[in-house]
């Protein structure tokens, strides 16, 4: 309050009477401001300022820069000129470099490289500012580089150096010869092909016959056009087993009998084994009943064979058809059976007579097909298609045996070939884990199916009503797809247990519909039931993988099975 009272004067006072006297409400009394800033000498600044517009050199006696001087002004020498024998010392310069000074430059990598380029390849490049050209040799008119020279540009400047050296400098005899040291340093692109090569030791005997064996292996795997997609020279022949070709009547082996029909429409499944063929050295990869009767079973092997079996009466082997030189993949009747379709890893297509085992046309466009199909239209069983290792669907017209078209939208290899919707269309499979849907003879895929939960899909069947395909999924399970418009999922329908990751185990269905059947890879045969998707049975059926399973056509409790283990078993 004293000091309050101390501050008070009488000319506040009136000042106070004269505020009361303009504004009803009295202001609150305001103590004076005072700065708790240090008193600063702006001298400097001032001074400061003056420097900063001369270029004179620093005084070397000052400790107190009070401003920031150029690099010129901070490394300029004292007074007068250096003395030549003057030790180096920072006052001579910022030497950050053996030629002197360098500053940093913001340059990109990228504009960086092209400049380097430039210079060592033209002889001049930019300098980092971009305004002035360095180098010995100048540019006539607008300077290029060597990123926005066209490749011809490239061509000819390097064309004409190497007319511009030969004109200045003439070979000497010695350059010439690859021998000499001269050719090597001229020819060296690299800092290993200045060094000459020591002298080719002798050969040991071992080394020398391997060589020899290794060099006549090749020889012969040329002449035999492997590896190029050439025809092999693997002579067709084919054997037949039976008692007689023709009967007392003239009836082919092949004809089905006359009373063959199908006993009960209801299927039932199998119970015990009833027969065994033996004949394959190797496991079986494909097995294919006769259409429509089933009393002829086609099989496939890799020990390159492909043979037919009795079903109804002999039950032996009745044919064998030898035309592959690698292991057969693929099998595919006709509709009539009269003939059927090979695919081999030998890169070849054979189209057989089944009666005499003949082969009427060898098809191949150098890789390996991987499944064989013909147009299942009466009117179209010239027309076959392959799906291939090269991620292609090729189309044959076997009368002309011309490519008539190719469905190339894979990204990989094609499995499985099924047609749907009354054979106008089919649906394909690939190692590229999708199904492509396409219109016959238009390479257009109409229907693009990939999921981030799909796997691969090797074998695909469609049902006996034609509005469902099953898929067999590496990942353990068979996916159901329905064929109409939109080709959906049905998540309701899903069949699992069986173990066939990494095997293209075959899916099929009973003729009536009832149940789905699959091999495995630990050689059982399963069955589900169509409509619960439970499992109804599991036959143990061979020793390793069972790799493919055919219902009967009519015959409506008989399954036959393939195993890689060489037998097929009929159940």
């Amino acid at each position: 309050m004293d000091l309050l009272q101390s501050s008070y004067t009488p000319d506040d006072e009136d000042d106070d009477e004269q505020q009361s006297l303009s504004s009803p409400d009295a202001s609150p009394l305001r103590l004076p401001t005072k700065s708790a800033a240090p008193a600063v000498d702006d001298t400097a600044l001032a001074l400061s300022a003056a420097a900063a517009s001369t270029s004179r050199p620093l005084d070397p006696s000052l400790h107190l820069v009070p401003f920031n001087p150029t690099a010129d002004q901070l490394w300029a020498p004292v007074l007068g000129p250096q003395h030549p024998h003057a030790p180096i010392s920072s006052a001579s310069g910022n030497r950050n470099h053996k030629l002197g000074h360098v500053e940093d430059a913001a340059v990109l990598p990228f504009l960086f490289d092209e400049q380097y380029n430039t210079f060592h390849r033209f002889g001049y490049a930019a300098d980092p500012s971009g305004l002035h050209i360095v180098g010995d040799a100048q540019p006539s008119a607008e300077p290029d580089t060597v990123y926005n020279l066209a490749p011809s540009e490239h061509k000819r400047r390097r064309l004409q150096s190497k007319e511009e050296d030969a004109n200045q400098d003439p070979l000497p005899p010695e350059a010439k010869n690859p021998a000499s040291d001269e050719w090597i340093l001229r020819n060296k692109q690299s800092p290993w092909a200045g060094k000459k090569e020591a002298p080719p030791a002798e050969l040991t005997e071992e080394q020398r016959q391997y060589a020899e064996a290794h060099a006549a292996k090749k020889a012969e795997k040329e002449a035999r056009g492997e590896g190029k997609g050439e025809k092999s020279d693997m002579v067709v022949k084919s054997t037949f087993h039976g008692k007689e070709e023709r009967d007392y009547q003239g009836r082919s082996w092949i004809t089905p009998p006359k009373d063959a029909k199908a006993s009960n429409e209801r299927c039932y499944i199998p119970k015990r084994c009833v027969h065994e063929w033996v004949g394959h050295t190797k496991g079986v990869s494909a097995i294919r009943f006769f259409p429509k009767y089933g009393h002829l079973l086609l099989s496939a092997s890799m020990d390159c064979k492909i043979k037919i079996w009795d079903v109804l009466e002999s039950r032996t082997c009745m044919r064998t058809y030898m035309g592959h030189s690698k292991a057969v993949r693929d099998i595919s009747f006709s509709n009539d059976g009269t003939k059927f379709l090979s695919a081999g890893y030998d890169r070849n297509i054979q189209y057989w007579d089944t009666e005499t085992g003949q082969v009427i046309s060898t098809f191949s466009t150098g890789k390996v097909p991987y499944v064989v199909k013909l147009n299942p239209d009466e009117d179209k069983q010239h027309v076959l298609l392959a799906g291939m290792s090269d991620k292609k669907i090729v189309q044959w017209d076997m009368k002309s045996g011309q490519i008539t078209q190719e469905y190339d939208q894979h990204l990989g290899a094609v499995n499985t070939i099924t047609f749907v919707d009354n054979n106008r269309r089919f649906v394909t499979s690939s190692d590229d884990k999708s199904l492509r849907v396409w219109e016959f003879g238009i390479p257009v895929v109409i229907k693009y199916i990939s999921e981030p939960h799909m796997h691969s899909m090797p074998s695909i069947s469609l049902h006996p009503n034609s509005n469902w395909l099953a898929a067999q999924s590496l990942d353990n399970q068979i996916l159901i797809y329905s064929t109409k418009e939109r080709f959906q999922l049905n998540k309701k329908k899903r069949f699992a247990g069986h173990i066939v990751a990494g095997y293209a185990c075959q899916v099929n269905f009973s003729p009536d519909g009832r149940f789905v059947m699959s091999g495995d890879g630990e050689g059982s045969c399963w069955f589900w039931d169509w409509k619960s998707c439970r499992r109804f049975k599991t036959l143990k059926c061979h020793n390793g993988v069972c790799i493919g399973c055919e219902w009967h056509p009519l015959e409506t409790s008989k399954v036959a099975t393939c195993g890689w283990d060489g037998v097929i078993k009929y159940w």
